[in-house]
């Protein structure tokens, strides 16, 4: 196995990881929160948004991250389409659209009091926004694992 193919290996394990977890949020952890009383979807996503906080999930999400950008450098080395494809997905799609888009809203989120008016006005919104821009992030996510695969086979 040659270096490249290694990275490629690891990068499309970490996008996939990430990938998986956007898309279980995507699929039925918003919709479950979505179901419940504002103040108490709020009061989760709440304390969601600080579990996640980890090692194990920061290590993956931001590891990728790494792995990503060193696909961008090798596949500028290398000219390998999907090697870059899958650093710029991840990097751009994943991370960027998360820090962009997901991360603002959680902010916003935690500023609030769950029991409050506002945090009740700014629930359905925030499961719209946050949600539609958690599919964007989990798309990017598994076709840069799906890229990372096949730079891995060429």
């Amino acid at each position: 196995m040659t270096g490249m193919d290694l990275l490629s290996l690891v990068t499309a394990l970490g996008s996939a990881t990430v990938g998986g977890v956007f898309f279980a949020f995507s699929t039925f952890v918003m919709k479950a929160l979505a179901q419940l009383p504002a103040a108490q979807g709020v009061a989760a996503m709440q304390r969601i948004n600080v579990v996640v906080i980890n090692p194990g999930f920061m290590g993956v999400f931001m590891g990728t991250l790494l792995l990503s950008l060193a696909c961008v450098v090798v596949a500028l080395m290398t000219a390998s389409l999907s090697l870059l494809a899958a650093g710029l997905l991840y990097a751009v799609g994943t991370f960027g659209v998360t820090m962009a888009f997901n991360v603002p809203r959680n902010n916003r989120l935690a500023r609030l009091e769950a029991t409050s008016p506002d945090a009740a006005a700014y629930w359905p919104a925030y499961v719209r926004e946050w949600t539609r821009w958690n599919h964007v992030r989990t798309g990017a996510a598994l076709a840069a694992a799906a890229c990372a695969a096949l730079a891995g086979r060429s």
